[in-house]
């Protein structure tokens, strides 16, 4: 008979798996599901859970504890019904350090803009000046959607806004303990793949080049068609303007490695200057007013970044045939007033919503 010190044989145990992470061996889906959920139903003192998360970090997350992750994050979450195929995501793991404005978050309305149907998976800022949402709320939508209200906004707008904490509740277990850590954890990662309207199309910037391909290989594995997983030269979680862009990606069941150069698709970045100062904010005010010039201001430093990421959304969601043929849709849709008129619609859309 086993002691209630003891588990039974092949029983998971939370300290053993610790142990195992802890000496250099990566834990299998199963293991990985049993500890995430343990995690987010708050079964697990804060004290352990920081040190699974800074053991997983200190190893490096393996495509199995990822996809074990991400499976227990979409079992858990408050799901968003859209009925579609063919929405796109475009979002970020957050954590590269840099203080940009809300490129994704901007070319999401460019990409909208352009027929294509865009639901995004955000929040808050936690190491930045303007998380999607704040941004969001500063240009006055209303961000606390219910997941039929969402559904209502893609029909109508073609942009649907789905703010993490209403649709992932279990991550309340898991906050203080990101917060108290203050590091990039498992859950940066995690978030990007866990989309609640279930996105098969995503343009995910990641602040680690080493994450391109098992990011990808996860995605493959959990359904995904078309996803270009992305890294800039300069450190961002973004498709980058000034410097070269890494990326992975998943397209018919295959994944391709390779580098997308801002001039080749066009652009000019030599005829720019003083490129780090005029993207970076440090409040969401500031962020605010260069979405709004990117929107409004083709030619704008803010617009190239929202171009890049706009085209790679576009490209993903199938309204082009490469991203250069995404630049162009996306300056023309700033160009002719569609884009900032795409985010006038959706904030008034929003506004009419009664919670």
């Amino acid at each position: 008979m086993n002691s209630v010190l003891t588990s039974p044989p092949n029983e998971l145990n939370v300290q053993k798996l610790l142990e195992q992470v802890i000496s250099g061996n990566d834990l299998d889906v199963t293991e990985t599901r049993f500890l995430i959920k343990k995690i987010m139903k708050g079964e697990i003192a804060h004290s352990l859970t920081a040190g699974i998360l800074v053991a997983l970090k200190m190893k490096g997350e393996a495509v199995s504890e990822l996809l074990g992750g991400a499976e227990v994050m979409r079992d858990l979450v408050k799901p968003v019904d859209s009925g579609s195929e063919d929405i796109v995501d475009l979002c970020g793991t957050g954590g590269d350090g840099a203080q940009t404005f809300n490129i994704s978050t901007a070319a999401m309305f460019v990409a909208a803009s352009a027929g294509a149907k865009v639901a995004k998976h955000g929040g808050r800022a936690v190491s930045s000046s303007s998380g999607s949402a704040d941004l969001l709320e500063c240009l006055g939508a209303n961000i606390n959607l219910t997941p039929e209200q969402v559904v209502s906004s893609l029909q109508n707008t073609g942009v649907g806004f789905m703010f993490a904490p209403n649709h992932h509740p279990a991550m309340k277990n898991v906050a203080p303990v990101r917060r108290e850590l203050g590091t990039r954890t498992m859950f940066n990662i995690l978030g990007p793949l866990t989309n609640p309207a279930k996105s098969r199309r995503q343009l995910i910037g990641v602040y680690d080049k080493k994450l391109l391909v098992p990011l990808a290989n996860v995605l493959k594995r959990l359904g995904s068609t078309h996803v270009l997983v992305v890294h800039g030269e300069s450190g961002l979680d973004e498709m980058c303007f000034s410097s070269r862009t890494y990326y992975a990606e998943l397209k018919k069941g295959k994944i391709t490695e390779g580098i997308i150069v801002s001039d080749d698709l066009g652009f000019d970045v030599s005829s720019f200057s003083k490129i780090e100062a005029t993207i970076n904010v440090s409040s969401v005010d500031e962020s605010k007013k260069k979405v709004i010039e990117s929107l409004t201001n083709k030619d704008s430093l803010e617009a190239q970044y929202v171009i890049l990421n706009a085209a790679g959304a576009l490209y993903v969601a199938g309204y082009c045939d490469s991203v250069r043929q995404g630049v162009v849709l996306a300056k023309d849709s700033i160009a002719s007033g569609n884009a900032i008129k795409k985010l006038e619609e959706f904030v008034k859309f929003t506004q009419a919503i009664d919670n």
